[in-house]
């Protein structure tokens, strides 16, 4: 009988059930040409995803963020890629629909307006929570910073507020990306549930997810962090 993580590994998805990067051979060699792959692993190259060999159940072989950037120089993963590091797996992030675009903006202008010099608004940028994790998360505000994070990447300390906004990725951002926002004490997350038109709010993070919850649509008003500002919940959903 064929396990979950084989099944997982034919279909292509991450362990979390994300949609994985697929590499070919000429890829699967390029990595081990730039010192990528070691060659005293023990690994072979499995529909598109690399294993650690005679592991039992199959398990992928993992990549840190320093690997992760180390393909984008070898020319293995390229501009045109739209991936993230989540948990030490590549993995594919959903095409933008026109209402899920159209919502980024809207919070794009809305959050810069308020940001002034009090904070950055970073706009599906690296996010880096671990040496295993570096989501881009839809939107995010940022501490202030004179130099606009060019030294480094920000962290989770430096997150105020991370936004994903969900339509075919809700059940990805609830189940993957929250926790693992919260597992790294990213302070507030929200989800923007375009299908439902509301706004999920989560606060005080911690190992097991976030202690606080709420639920926001309409008229309903949301305090952003470490900005002097309150947005419409339908402004964020419905641009009304």
């Amino acid at each position: 009988m064929m396990t979950i993580v084989a099944r997982e590994l034919q279909m292509g998805l991450t362990s979390q059930g994300l949609p994985r990067r697929l590499f070919d051979v000429r890829d699967y060699y390029a990595m081990a040409r730039a010192g990528i792959l070691r060659h005293d692993e023990k690994l072979e190259l499995i529909e598109g995803t690399i294993i650690r060999k005679h592991a039992a159940p199959p398990a992928p072989r993992l990549f840190n963020v320093d690997e992760y950037y180390a393909m984008a120089q070898a020319g293995i993963l390229g501009e045109d890629d739209r991936v993230e590091l989540i948990e030490g797996e590549i993995v594919v992030m959903s095409p933008a629909s026109s209402p899920h675009a159209g919502c980024i903006n809207a919070l794009t202008r809305i959050l810069v307006q308020a940001a002034g010099d009090l904070a950055i608004v970073s706009v599906q940028q690296p996010l880096r929570l671990s040496e295993l994790s570096e989501p881009e998360p839809d939107v995010a505000v940022l501490r202030w910073r004179d130099d606009y994070y060019r030294e480094r990447h920000p962290g989770p300390a430096d997150a105020l507020l991370v936004i994903e906004v969900a339509r075919s990725s809700l059940r990805a951002d609830r189940n993957v990306k929250l926790p693992l926002y919260a597992r790294h004490s990213v302070a507030e997350a929200w989800i923007v549930d375009l299908e439902a038109g509301r706004i999920e709010v989560y606060r005080s993070p911690g190992p097991d997810g976030y202690g606080e919850s709420s639920t926001h649509s309409g008229d309903d008003r949301l305090t952003v962090p470490g900005l002097d500002v309150e947005i419409v919940a339908r402004r964020i959903v419905s641009g009304g």
